[in-house]
């Protein structure tokens, strides 16, 4: 028998259960990440955010930036710590419930198969939080990976992940640890006393049973993780924890007939330490003791599928329920904190979709309409004074709720043996998070008030490209135009020294924000890619995006009218390129740069471009066994991640070196 048959006992061919993606995915746009990138990345939001248009909220990666700017963004619209992108794990969300962000420390490359990215307003099967598209994430369903590395800063990470059979059942498991020093992000003569290290630990666990049941699959999994991390910041930091349980039931439309039952259930937890800074940045000063966010996510969501002939249909229902509250200290005073405050409430959201496409020679026609309801319910916002216990604050904002009816068609044409053309049309939307409407924040000496009346955001568009696909060769390039309706900003609507009415007060070289509807964005733009194998030992790669986008502020905001969004650079763009250099030596290098962008509403704080150089090496020691060393910021550019309103600068990563060990298990 061969070393790569499976055993008899795999005849039955076990995966994790989940639909294939739908036949009408081909008139979007799409990026598939492939497995070896994950893993050479090193982390699941390093290697998304390599596609141009991908994006965090801020420029660093979830190695050093804060658990709640973790939110990701397609196309560069309006990125947001909450994310206007829904990331789904074979089906599940992995959106905070309580922040909407992702912790992507709960998942190591290592765990994954694959991912997909499906730019354009997620109607459909995705529904609620699918605004500017979806980051579809499958869990690795055979063979398995570990790595360990060492590095600079006194990093060190070990992780596994794999597939074993179990008599009739497969069982999945991933683990992962990781702890970095970090390093200062404000360098040079403009750090003071005040300024500490980005320092990071990090764990995760899964386990995951797929057991087959006739033609069926069933899929149990658990998971849980915890990280802690520095601000920056002396005194400053943050915690995040939780877990996930899911369970699905699902079976391929290989006879006609599929469908999946899906059930899940997300608990998560907060803590988050902020501090002032002194002028000078010679001390700081605690501001707010965010001790405890405790919130939970469940969903059920089923689906039916079927294929005739040339037609595939499919309907389902989703539902998904969250509730959490902010418990925190503030408005320290006398070498303590005199208040604490209690601010949450419980959202809630539900749909229904159907969706057709027809495949004909070569037209390939997709619609599809959904209706969903949204509500938001017993908001509270509770300060007390912690001496008297007097109620300086009670707020219960009035309960809310709403239908939203989305839509997205699709139309794909073959005009050759390798050429096509598509052309789309979208619509979605995403209701605010529990974060943006209750929770207020501190960075630094800037202060963001939450605001309970913010009503969901909604998206149109509309999109065409083509795609190439030659010997050895991919391309495609595509041309959106998007509108983002009752778009949620961070409004500046005043500055520092100053006492304001709920906030309180901001310090010398601080600005007070609102979170508000902040009108319409409009954003136009284009992006395409290039893969090319060019010898069967050189492969090189391409891609560049351009959004253009702009806000009118209307009367909720008519100081941003004209402006660029926060965060949002025009051009973005990288290059790659893959060199198996011997039989046991791969080399790869990957340059990417990004336009300037905006830290603030107002434009005001402006963050230089960036051109960074990443640099990694493999060598095959033996069988599945290797050594690596990557080099990331090679040319140690200074990559600025945010500003203060008095000027001074955050950096990102300076040039970091690690070398480690993959072994590889196979299916």
């Amino acid at each position: 028998m061969p070393v790569d048959t499976p055993p008899p006992v795999a005849e039955i061919v076990v995966t994790a259960a989940r639909l294939p993606p739908g036949a009408g995915e081909a008139a979007f746009s799409v990026t598939q990440v492939m497995a070896q990138d994950l893993r050479a990345a090193g982390r699941v939001d390093a290697a998304l955010t390599a596609t141009p248009g991908v994006s965090l909220f801020r420029r660093a990666s979830s190695a050093v930036a804060n658990p709640t700017t973790q939110g990701l963004s397609l196309r560069a619209i309006a990125p947001s710590g909450a994310g206007r992108a829904l990331v789904l794990l074979d089906g599940v969300p992995l959106n905070d419930p309580f922040g909407g962000w992702v912790i992507w420390s709960q998942l190591p490359p290592e765990a994954l198969e694959g991912a997909a990215i499906l730019r354009g307003a997620g109607a459909g099967p995705y529904g609620a939080g699918a605004l500017t598209g979806v980051v579809r994430l499958d869990e690795r369903s055979s063979g398995g990976l570990a790595e360990v590395s060492a590095g600079g800063r006194r990093n060190a990470r070990a992780a596994a992940a794999g597939v074993a059979p179990l008599g009739g059942l497969r069982l999945f498991g991933s683990a992962s640890y990781e702890t970095d020093g970090g390093y200062r992000p404000v360098r040079g003569s403009a750090a003071g006393a005040a300024d500490d290290r980005l320092d990071l630990e990090a764990r995760s666990a899964t386990l995951r049973v797929d057991a087959p049941i006739g033609e069926a699959m069933l899929s149990l999994r658990a998971a849980t993780y915890r990280e802690d991390r520095g601000a920056g910041l002396v005194g400053a930091g943050s915690r995040a924890s939780g877990d996930t349980l899911s369970a699905t039931f699902a079976r391929a439309p290989a006879a006609g007939w599929g469908w999946r039952l899906q059930a899940w259930r997300r608990t998560s937890d907060l803590a988050n330490r902020s501090v002032s800074v002194a002028a000078g940045r010679v001390a700081t000063t605690p501001a707010n003791d965010q001790f405890a966010t405790p919130a939970e996510g469940w969903g059920v969501n089923a689906a039916l599928r079927r294929t005739a002939g040339r037609f595939e249909g499919e309907a389902g229902l989703d539902a998904r329920g969250f509730e959490g509250e902010v418990r925190e200290r503030f408005r320290f005073m006398g070498g303590d904190f005199t208040r604490e405050r209690r601010a949450g409430g419980r959202q809630g959201v539900a749909g229904a979709y159907a969706e057709g496409t027809w495949t004909g020679d070569r037209w390939l026609a997709t619609g599809g309409v959904r209706v969903d309801g949204w509500s938001s319910a017993d908001g509270v916002r509770r300060e007390v004074d912690r001496q008297t216990g007097g109620v300086i604050l009670d707020d219960h904002p009035a309960d809310r709720s709403g239908r939203v009816v989305s839509a997205r068609l699709g139309l794909r044409r073959t005009l050759g043996e390798r050429l096509s053309w598509r052309a789309a049309t979208y619509s979605g939307f995403r209701p605010p998070s529990l974060n943006e409407l209750h929770r207020p924040f501190r960075v630094g000496n800037d202060i963001t008030e939450a605001n309970a009346a913010l009503e969901p955001e909604r998206l149109v568009g509309v999109e065409t490209g083509f795609a190439w696909r030659g010997r050895g060769a991919t391309a495609q390039a595509t041309v959106f135009w998007n509108r983002l309706d009752d778009a949620i900003a961070n409004v500046t609507i005043g500055a520092g020294p100053g006492t304001f009415p709920r906030a309180g007060f901001v310090p010398a070289g601080g600005v007070l924000r609102e979170r508000r509807n902040a009108g319409r964005i409009e954003a136009w733009g284009m992006e395409a890619e290039l893969r090319r194998q060019m010898s069967g030992r050189l492969a090189v790669e391409a891609a560049v995006a351009f959004t253009d986008a702009t806000v009118d502020g209307g009367g909720q905001a008519p100081q941003l009218t004209g402006l660029r969004p926060a965060q949002a650079p025009r051009w973005a763009a990288r290059a790659g390129l893959d060199w198996r250099a011997g039989e046991r030596l791969s080399l790869a290098a990957d340059l990417r740069y990004e336009g300037r962008r905006f830290d603030d509403d107002l434009n005001s704080r402006v963050l230089s471009p960036a051109l960074t150089l990443d640099l990694r090496a493999d060598w095959r020691l033996r069988g599945d066994l290797g050594l690596f060393a990557s080099l990331e910021n090679a040319l140690d550019e200074r990559v600025e991640t945010a500003q203060t309103a008095d000027g001074v600068e955050s950096f990102t990563d300076p040039r970091f070196l690690r070398v480690g060990l993959t072994w590889r298990l196979r299916p």
